[in-house]
């Protein structure tokens, strides 16, 4: 037998390949089992709980027995390579989905079958302890929370067995137990439970909670250990998390809407959106006599369902301290159809709703307490749910509270400032926000608290007065190694006629005590405002003494016997422009005169703008030491700059500028197209829109050239369209339609109802050739003709019989409509009846070819039909030959 044991252990250090990925979970435990062979060791009983995905009974899964390690963590060596440990208990965790008929579409796949391997060792007590660990190969596919193939994925599960480095006797433990109830409907985007509490019946230690990061450990991933099914030995700590996907983390595996509380263990919130598996892995802290002896871990996958569950959901009481006008609405969200039934308790009628979480409104008409209802009915009454709730409405509540204090190690008071108009103040919840305790809490109303760590804290009040107005307020500040002092200035200059008050604060303290030295030329030396009158250059050093807590800091006062002051050399400026004035010099304070043309006659360099030749007097002063200069700004105006009106001219047109100036000198830009640019009179004959630019310089003192613009606008080419030539019957009205310019002027007039319009009526008995001149106001115009034939007939179609295309003439064939207002088809067939043209448009023929190539000589088919100008149809048909 024990060669057989030695057998299969040695098996056991190859690896396996992986043959699924079936893990949902698990935990490995211990039990503290006494006293073991001597009296420096002891027994313990090893539990590994797995939980392995009911739907898929692989065998490569469901093992027989497993394989624990133990390291020693001082220094993470292995102390027993393999502890065997058999199959105990196989069991099934089921969610029935007819538990709840309100829920719609309920989960069925939540199913884990359980299966629970055991050994007892033996373990010398250690300083340090161990660590005790079981890797398994591979995880559900598909995991939602986590990234990459999660079916490639193993686990690491593992305990902690203390030391006597954290307690004398901290290796007598054992792992508290979790209470199960791990196949709970979790339905997406909704509300929901899930309880990851434990207890220690053994030890009776505290607890507390979190959430943490699970393990990688076993798997398919090329080139690490993890290319094994279930390694033995398994891979030393510390071990490594696995990859979360965007969103989530150790700390949030079901996302930013769902925590754990620390003290209960139950995880709520609101569930992701994505249905499907999530990792979740809980660590429940235990702590004797204030110590943390231990971490335990548990890691299981939620499913989360594509599952609506129906609640009327209200928390057991509201206090609305805004407003008598109160918004209501179901604590979560519920299968669409549901009916949202509300009394407010005041007499007033009820309402009913179906809008998403039945959000309501209502105006109570005075303060109070008033019972509230809701049910919640699905469409058919198939299911309901139904609650009540307090609502208090007393508006008035401004919740507030201070910190004062500053220093380390010296006690922090917490001063409520709550005011409300109805009741008082009557209930406090203090956290502290100490990181190093859970015991920073108090219900007193002014509570102190002494911190033992340096940095910013942020501390919380929720504060409830006697008419159940409730609100939770923040504040943020700082402990620091010393006491917060404050200088209103830390270097000053006075004049030595002069008296000093200085100024320290100490934000945050108690009881400040003040002590200013040297003790020299000085009032009030032990008060935070003292009054100094030195006569030469003194450092004053205030020492702040807070409850033993002490602090200090420095005030440089620099004393002068007079002021000195510079203002800056006169100067010239053209008149309306602006120029900044300096003063140099110690002085403290400035001001300028006069002050109308300063942007501030108040700093030591304003911007003046002088509206005339300006003299500005500044006066410095320390104290009562004053000092005075004067600057004069004379001021220039422009050169005077007149480049004439602006003129619109003809394309490729000539035009004459007219400028007039008061200075010694010219210039005009652009110049290339002027004629004589150095005269005041060139001529411009600019392609395009152009602005001509004068700039004028004189020799009066203002430094900047006067500018004028003059705006040459050139009309454009004007293309003038009288029409296409075209024929019509006698008696035939023609619309005649001309474009190019905003003037029109058709010649001869003959047979035009109007000559002066862009589209005259012409009715004419003969031919007619017209003139027509497109113009514009300045005069700029174009010139096109139209010729008109009068057929003496009806109205009709004419045809050709022949066309030859590829020749010098004749090469297109088409029709000639006479009297034809609209052409509806012109169509061309071949021999075989195969269409080769069409078209509506009276302009366009064939070219004898289609699709690029020639056709062969021979006759084709014509088709051709129109309306004339009375609405006549008129339909002709015939032959024509294509000659080549």
């Amino acid at each position: 037998m024990k060669t057989l044991g030695i057998f299969l252990l040695a098996l056991l250090t190859f690896c396996l390949p992986a043959s699924a990925a079936h893990i949902r979970g698990g935990e490995l435990s211990y039990k503290y089992l006494g006293p073991g062979s001597t009296a420096s060791s002891s027994r313990y009983q090893i539990t590994l709980k797995l939980y392995i995905d009911c739907r898929a009974n692989s065998p490569g899964q469901l093992d027989e027995f497993v394989n624990f390690t133990v390291y020693n963590k001082a220094n993470n060596q292995i102390a027993v390579p393999a502890i065997n440990a058999n199959r105990t208990i196989d069991e099934f965790i089921n969610y029935d989905p007819n538990s709840n008929p309100c829920i719609t579409n309920p989960p069925t796949d939540i199913c884990y079958r359980l299966r629970y391997y055991s050994t007892t060792i033996e373990l010398p007590n250690s300083t340090a302890g161990y660590l005790v660990s079981f890797q398994r190969c591979c995880r559900i596919a598909g995991i939602q929370n986590m990234s990459g193939n999660s079916g490639n994925v193993g686990a690491t599960y593992s305990c902690d067995i203390p030391g006597t480095n954290v307690l004398a006797e901290a290796y007598k433990n054992s792992s508290p137990s979790f209470i199960a109830s791990d196949a709970v409907a979790v339905c997406a985007g909704s509300p929901f439970t899930f309880d990851f509490s434990a207890r220690d019946t053994e030890d009776g230690d505290s607890l507390s909670y979190s959430l943490c990061n699970a393990y990688l450990g076993g798997g398919t991933e090329a080139g690490t250990c993890f290319d094994c099914t279930s390694p033995s030995p398994t891979s030393p700590p510390p071990y490594t998390s696995v990859g979360y996907t965007a969103g989530f983390n150790g700390g949030q595996p079901l996302g930013s809407r769902a925590s754990i509380d620390s003290k209960t263990g139950l995880i709520s919130g609101i569930a992701p959106n994505g249905v499907g598996q999530y990792v979740v892995t809980a660590c429940v802290n235990e702590y004797r006599q204030g110590k943390l002896i231990n971490v335990h871990r548990k890691d299981i996958h939620i499913s989360v369902s594509n599952c609506q569950p129906l609640k009327a959901l209200l928390d057991p009481n509201y206090s609305f301290c805004d407003d008598f006008l109160v918004t209501l609405q179901n604590g979560q969200v519920n299968p669409s159809g549901s009916q949202y039934i509300w009394q407010y308790g005041d007499g007033s009628k009820a309402d009913t709703t179906t809008v998403a979480l039945g959000t309501v409104q209502h105006q109570y008409a005075d303060t109070g307490t008033y019972k509230v209802s809701l049910k919640v009915i699905l469409a058919g009454g198939q299911c309901q749910d139904s609650t009540t709730t307090l609502i208090k409405v007393y508006p008035g509540f401004f919740p507030g509270f201070e910190v004062i204090g500053s220093c380390l190690l010296t006690p922090f008071t917490f001063r409520d400032t709550t005011r409300s108009r109805y009741g008082v103040a009557s209930k406090w919840t203090w956290d502290f926000g100490d990181e190093t305790t859970n015991t920073d809490i108090s219900i007193q109303r002014n509570p102190t608290w002494k911190f033992n760590s340096l940095g910013i804290k942020q501390a919380r009040l929720i504060v409830e007065s006697s008419f159940g107005c409730r609100d939770t307020v923040f504040r943020d500040f700082e402990v620091r190694d010393k006491p917060n002092l404050n200088l209103a200035f830390k270097d000053t200059l006075i004049c030595s006629i002069d008296t000093l008050q200085l100024n320290a604060s100490a934000p945050g303290t108690l009881n400040p005590i003040f002590s200013w030295s040297p003790n020299l030329n000085i009032l009030n030396r032990n008060t935070p405002n003292p009054l100094v009158y030195p006569k030469t250059t003194t450092r004053y050093v205030v020492q702040l003494d807070d409850n033993g807590c002490a602090n200090s800091d420095s005030v440089l006062v620099r004393v002068v016997d007079r002021v000195t002051l510079r203002a800056s050399a006169d100067t010239t400026i053209c008149l309306t422009d602006e120029i900044q004035l300096n003063a140099a010099g110690d002085g403290l304070r400035y001001q300028w005169t006069p002050a109308a043309t300063l942007d501030n006659p108040n700093t030591r360099n304003p911007l003046a703008r002088p509206t005339a030749t300006t003299t500005y007097t500044v006066e410095a002063s320390i104290g009562k030491c004053t000092a005075r200069d004067n600057v004069v700004v004379t001021t220039i105006p422009y050169p005077f700059a007149n480049a004439g009106p602006d003129i619109t001219i003809c394309y490729d047109d000539t035009t004459q500028l007219n400028a007039t100036i008061i200075g010694s000198s010219f210039s005009w830009t652009p110049s290339s197209t002027l004629i004589n640019p150095e005269t005041l009179t060139p001529l411009a004959r600019p392609r395009r829109t152009t602005q001509y630019v004068l700039s004028v310089l004189d020799n009066l003192g203002c430094p900047k050239p006067g500018r004028d613009t003059v705006l040459v606008t050139v009309r454009q080419p004007i293309r003038a369209f009288a029409g296409n030539d075209t024929s019509v019957v006698i008696g035939q009205p023609l619309q005649l339609n001309g474009s190019g310019a905003e003037l029109f002027l058709w010649t001869p007039s003959t047979g035009l109802n109007f000559n002066n319009i862009a589209n005259p009526v012409a009715n004419l008995t003969q031919n007619q050739t017209y003139i027509m001149t497109a113009f514009t106001p300045e005069g700029c115009l174009g010139v096109d003709t139209i010729n008109i034939k009068v057929f003496r007939t009806n109205p009709d179609i004419f045809v050709p019989n022949a066309f030859t295309p590829g020749k010098s003439t004749n090469t297109v064939f088409r029709p000639i409509p006479v009297g034809i207002s609209q052409l509806e088809y012109f169509r061309v067939y071949n021999r075989w009846g195969q269409l080769v043209f069409s078209s509506s448009e009276a302009t366009k023929g064939w070219d004898g070819k289609v699709g690029g190539q020639d056709q062969a000589t021979g006759t084709y088919v014509w088709m051709v039909q129109g309306k004339d100008f009375t609405g006549k149809t008129i339909f002709k048909k015939g032959t024509v030959v294509l000659i080549r």
